[in-house]
C-alpha cells in the first residue's frame, strides 16, 4: 500500500511537470498545426480569387465565411468541451480543419467558396477553443505560466506555413498545395492525437465553495471578469489584424518603401511577437500576470505610435518590432485567465471577443484612413493597447480573488 500511494503521488501531484510532459508536447504540436494550416490557406487566397473569378467585394463576403463559422462555433465549443472533454474535441476539430482546408480550390464561385469557408472557419474556431481550454487546465496543473509557449508554437507554425506556401506557390497549384496541407494535418493528428486521448485532463485546483445564499454574486462577478479579459484579448487581436492587413501598405504608401521592404516591416512585427511569446513564461514568472499585461500594453502603445508616425523606414521597423514584443503575451494571458475563471466557457467567450477584435481591426483602419490618414488610423492600435494596459491593471486583483489565487 505505501508503494502504491508513493507512485500515485509522484504522478498526480499537480506541479509535477515530468508527468505532464507528453501532454504538453502534444498540445504544442496542435497549436503549431493550427497556425501552419491557417497560414498555408491564407497565402493561396490570391490564387483562389483568380480561380473563382470573384471581384474584390465578392471575395470579401466569401471570406466572411471563415469569420462567421469561427464565431458561431466558438460560442458552442465550450459546451462540447464540457460534455465530451477538451482533448476529444481538439482531435475531432483537427481532423475537420485538415479536411476542410482542401475544399476552397475545388470551388468555382464566390458563393461556393463562402459555403466551404463556413466549415473551415467552424473547425478553426472549434480547435482554438478546445486546445486553449486544454492548455488552461495544463497550466493550472503545472503551476507555471506556460501559456505563451503554446501561442509561440502557433506563431512558429504560421511562419513555417506562410514561408512554405510562398515557396510552393510557383510549383504547385492551389489544389495540390492544400491537399498537401490536408495530408500533413491528418498525419500530425494521427501522431499526436492518441497522446491527447490517452491522457485524462488535469483535475482543476480545489476552490473553496461560497457560503449558502452567496453564490449568485461571485458568479456574476466572474462572468463580468471573463468579458473584461475578452476585451483585453480583443484589443490585442485588433492590433494583430490591423498590422497584418495595413502595416505593409503604410510603409509602402507613406514612407515610400519598396514592396520587399514593406514586407520586411510585418516580418519584424511577427518575429518580435514570436520571440516575446517564447520568453513569455520567464517574463510572467518574474512580473506576474497583471504587471505583464500592463507592461505589454504600454510597450505596444509606445511602439505603435513610433511605427505609425515615424518619418523614416528604419524607425517604423523598430516601432513594429516593439509593438510585436508588447502585444505578444496579452492574448495568451487573457485567454488563460478567462479559462481559469470559467473553464471552457470562459475560453470560448474570450476567444470570441478576441477574434471579433481581429475582424474589426482591418475594416476600422480602412474607414479611419479614409476619414483622416492611414498613419492616424494606425494610432488606434496604440490607443487600444493602452486600454488593455489600463483594464489589466484595474482587474488584476479582482481576477486573482475570483480565480482563488
Amino acid at each position: 500500500m505505501p508503494q502504491i500511494n508513493k507512485a500515485r503521488t509522484h504522478k498526480d501531484v499537480p506541479g509535477h511537470s515530468s508527468s505532464w510532459t507528453p501532454l504538453r508536447i502534444a498540445l504544442t504540436v496542435f497549436f503549431a498545426l493550427d497556425g501552419f494550416v491557417f497560414a498555408g490557406w491564407v497565402v493561396r487566397i490570391p490564387a483562389i480569387k483568380a480561380q473563382t473569378g470573384a471581384s474584390a467585394s465578392a471575395l470579401g463576403l466569401a471570406l466572411l465565411g471563415v469569420s462567421a463559422g469561427a464565431v458561431v462555433t466558438m460560442t458552442l465549443t465550450g459546451r462540447l468541451c464540457r460534455r465530451y472533454g477538451n482533448h476529444r474535441v481538439t482531435v475531432v476539430c483537427a481532423v475537420l480543419l485538415s479536411l476542410s482546408v482542401a475544399l476552397p480550390p475545388l470551388t468555382h464561385s464566390a458563393l461556393a467558396l463562402g459555403l466551404v469557408l463556413l466549415l473551415f472557419g467552424a473547425a478553426y474556431g472549434g480547435i482554438n477553443v478546445a486546445f486553449n481550454s486544454a492548455a488552461v487546465e495544463l497550466v493550472a496543473a503545472l503551476r507555471r505560466p506556460v501559456m505563451p509557449s503554446f501561442h509561440a508554437a502557433f506563431s512558429l507554425g504560421g511562419m513555417v506555413g506562410a514561408g512554405l506556401g510562398g515557396l510552393l506557390a510557383g510549383a504547385l497549384s492551389p489544389t495540390r498545395h492544400l491537399l498537401l496541407l490536408t495530408a500533413v494535418g491528418l498525419l500530425v493528428t494521427a501522431a499526436a492525437g492518441p497522446t491527447l486521448l490517452r491522457h485524462e485532463p488535469p483535475l482543476p485546483p480545489q476552490r473553496s465553495r461560497p457560503a449558502e445564499g452567496t453564490a449568485r454574486r461571485p458568479e456574476r462577478r466572474t462572468r463580468a471578469l471573463v468579458i473584461v479579459f475578452g476585451v483585453i484579448a480583443g484589443c490585442t487581436a485588433y492590433g494583430e489584424g490591423a498590422l497584418a492587413d495595413w502595416g505593409a501598405l503604410h510603409l509602402e504608401q507613406d514612407l515610400h518603401a519598396s514592396a520587399g521592404a514593406a514586407a520586411v516591416g510585418y516580418s519584424c512585427f511577427a518575429l518580435a511577437m514570436t520571440a516575446g511569446r517564447l520568453t513569455g513564461t520567464t517574463l510572467l514568472e518574474r512580473l506576474g500576470r497583471t504587471r505583464t499585461v500592463v507592461a505589454g500594453g504600454t510597450t505596444a502603445a509606445a511602439g505603435m505610435l513610433l511605427g505609425s508616425l515615424a518619418p523614416s523606414l528604419w524607425a517604423a521597423f523598430l516601432g513594429y518590432a516593439i509593438t510585436g514584443l508588447g502585444l505578444a503575451n496579452l492574448f495568451p494571458v487573457a485567454v488563460e485567465r478567462a479559462g481559469a475563471l470559467a473553464g471552457p466557457g470562459g475560453v470560448a467567450t474570450a476567444s470570441t471577443l478576441g477574434y471579433g477584435g481581429m475582424l474589426l481591426g482591418p475594416p476600422a483602419i480602412g474607414f479611419m484612413a479614409d476619414w483622416f490618414t492611414l498613419p492616424a488610423a494606425l494610432t488606434s492600435v496604440a490607443v487600444l493597447a493602452a486600454v488593455a494596459a489600463v483594464v489589466g491593471a484595474l482587474v488584476g486583483t479582482a481576477a486573482r480573488r475570483a480565480a482563488g489565487g
